[in-house]
């Protein structure tokens, strides 16, 4: 095992640190390593294939908590991924729900697997959290997130931004 391997080993071990945008906001990043969502997924009874093709995207765990005194207002249509200046994928939930019907999975996995998601929409209010995953397509360099959240009740308060860079992909120990 290099020294790549035993940092990243360091970082799927230790706490997602926080990132907030003021006091209002706090934005947790874990990114998962493909065997963990695969016994993840497995452990609920997911068919082989669903296993499969959920080893291939970037999973990363987010949780959000509203610790402001003000709704703040999540929409994933307003969170950009990039990595080396590029744009990076974000895999929509609409995209995995047509590949499971494409492919014939149960209906009751499909549901499960919704359920693991971070909603694309969703308004936090004071001290409430909300967590799920996000996927993305796999890179193996260093990926910077953008995130913008509304706030307000009619969501025309002060825009939180968020910028975080350096989140990377978890991989499997070799």
């Amino acid at each position: 095992m290099g020294f790549r391997d035993c940092i990243r080993l360091l970082v799927l071990l230790l706490p997602a640190l926080p990132v907030q945008a003021g006091n209002a906001i706090e934005l947790r990043l874990t990114p998962r390593t493909p065997e963990q969502m695969a016994a993840f997924y497995e452990a609920r009874g997911f068919p082989g294939v669903m296993v499969e093709r959920l080893k291939q995207p970037c999973f990363v765990t987010v949780r959000i908590h509203n610790r402001g005194d003000d709704v703040v207002w999540l929409d994933l249509a307003d969170w950009h991924f990039s990595a080396g200046g590029r744009p990076l994928r974000r895999y929509h939930r609409d995209e995995w729900m047509r590949t499971w019907e494409r492919l014939q999975v149960p209906m009751a996995s499909r549901a499960t697997f919704r359920w693991t998601l971070l909603p694309e929409r969703l308004d936090f209010q004071p001290d409430e959290a909300e967590g799920g995953n996000i996927l993305l397509q796999r890179v193996s360099g260093p990926i910077t997130l953008d995130a913008t959240f509304a706030t307000g009740a009619d969501r025309r308060g002060p825009a939180l931004k968020i910028h975080r860079e350096n989140i990377e992909c978890a991989s499997d120990p070799a």
